[in-house]
């Protein structure tokens, strides 16, 4: 059997070379040449594409009359990942798991096929567990130390240590297992191609055939990815246009909470997020996530607030943590941790600008505890409260969250499922909620206020005066009370 030819194909333009070089001849891009396999055209026919003939081309198809619209979901038996796929995975989907190193991507998935090994809705479900960067025996002391070998799992998830992708698609197709894990993409080759593992005519072939495998044949695939120093997935952006959905698997690595988040998800929502902590056995759900971020610090110290936050459909609190003292040489540092740099800088400017509170000549560094990153500009009043807290230090009131968006003439604006946010945080024991004065009018119940049993709920229209009711005397509230 003769091998495939390969080219190298210039991204910028198209034109192809037989070998790599530097720069294309053609448009003069630098370093735009990436193998590519040239395929033969009759390869390009997928099972299920209707053709009666040679030659025919597929007809168009009234879209209620398109066959499989409903297909049944597989649940793994792990809720918090069955809600970040939307309910479980699709048969013949591709999903992409990224994470840092260490974060646990390797065991979230050994858990996921142990779930759906496990599941009583997939009788005899069997998963392959193909692994490039480790051996058998390795991927079974895992196995051991989660507690998965003595039930289902132990052989149901059959594991085979191999990189090179056309005999991982050959035995999927022979043993035509629920679920095939792949665990990296990075270390996956394709013996047609002579680039290193990890090149990005590598994985973008890799990726492809995998992909073929699940439209093709039904098989769910999932995907391990490794990511950049900078915390993207490595690789071409190809692999994640390929793929049905990209998981990504975030937290300290020496925390114990992890959260899983869908940044892309063709049949589900991106909004919803996956709260675990990491434990002797694994990644396990916790029982109460509202509740995972508030941590047991001191929350009546100066620069200290809670913000009830949305994620998805879920209410979060969470600690906001500010600390602010005076620079002693050179220019002011400005260090954020789970918040966005340029946000922290643009509230520092409005709070000079419109509140009176001078952070110019001092050292400012926000975190949000938990290990936890937010960019909901809901954090914004917040963040701006535990600020002026630190500086003046002075605490906010007990019992007290916030929650507001701010704008750049220090206004506060409205935000999304404030009802939702305030009665989680009346269940966790908060009496106080300071939110914007427009944002308790709810279009959908006409003009109706949201009023929470057993929270105090304090409007304000200005941060001038948001500061006055977090940072009042206990008889002032700095606003108007509901």
């Amino acid at each position: 059997m003769t091998k495939a030819q390969s080219r190298y194909v210039c991204q910028s333009c198209g034109d192809a070379f037989l070998r790599w070089e530097g720069q294309c001849h053609s448009c003069g891009a630098w370093n735009s040449l990436v193998e590519t396999l040239i395929r033969d055209p009759a390869r390009g026919v997928r099972s299920g594409t209707e053709r009666s003939g040679p030659g025919r081309r597929a007809t168009p198809i009234a879209l209620a009359d398109v066959r499989g619209a409903t297909v049944p979901r597989i649940a793994i038996g792990i809720a918090e990942m069955d809600r970040v796929l939307g309910g479980g995975i699709v048969p013949g989907s591709v999903i992409l798991v990224g994470g840092e190193p260490g974060i646990g991507k390797s065991t979230l998935l050994l858990q996921v096929a142990a779930g759906l090994a496990r599941s009583g809705g997939v009788p005899a479900a069997t998963i392959i567990y193909a692994t490039g960067e480790e051996s058998a025996p390795q991927v079974a002391l895992r196995a051991t130390r989660l507690g998965l070998t003595g039930g289902p799992a132990g052989q149901a998830v059959r594991v085979v240590a191999e990189s090179e992708v056309g005999r991982i698609v050959e035995l999927a197709r022979t043993d035509r297992p629920t679920l095939v894990v792949v665990d990296s993409i990075q270390t996956m080759t394709v013996d047609e191609l002579d680039g290193p593992a990890g090149s990005v005519g590598q994985v973008r072939e890799s990726a492809l055939r995998l992909m073929e495998l699940a439209k093709g044949d039904g098989i769910a695939v999932v995907l391990v990815g490794h990511v950049t120093k900078d915390g993207t997935i490595a690789g071409p952006k190809t692999l994640e246009h390929l793929v049905d959905a990209v998981l990504t698997l975030e937290g300290e690595r020496f925390a114990t909470l992890r959260l899983l988040r869908a940044t892309k998800n063709r049949f589900g929502s991106t909004e919803e997020v996956g709260v675990f902590e990491m434990g002797e056995l694994g990644l396990a759900e916790l029982s109460d996530p509202a509740r995972a971020f508030l941590g047991n610090g001191a929350t009546d110290a100066p620069g200290s607030i809670v913000a009830p936050t949305l994620e998805g459909s879920r209410p979060l609190l969470i600690e906001v943590q500010a600390l602010v003292s005076a620079a002693t040489f050179g220019s002011p540092r400005r260090t954020a941790s789970g918040i966005d740099p340029n946000r922290l800088a643009l509230l520092i400017a409005v709070l000079g600008r419109r509140a009176g509170v001078g952070l110019g000549s001092h050292d400012v560094y926000a975190n949000v505890a938990g290990g936890i990153s937010v960019d909901e500009p809901g954090l914004d009043l917040p963040l701006a409260i535990a600020l002026a807290s630190s500086l003046r230090d002075l605490p906010v009131r007990t019992g007290t969250v916030a929650i507001g968006e701010l704008g750049l003439l220090g206004e506060l604006r409205a935000v999304s499922g404030l009802e939702r946010r305030l009665r989680e945080a009346a269940r966790l024991g908060f009496t106080r909620a300071i939110v914007p004065a427009t944002a308790t009018m709810s279009a959908s119940t006409r003009g109706a206020r949201p009023l929470v049993p057993g929270l105090s709920i304090v409007e304000v229209s200005t941060l001038a005066r948001a500061l006055e009711a977090a940072l009042d005397a206990p008889g002032g509230s700095g606003g108007t009370v509901r």
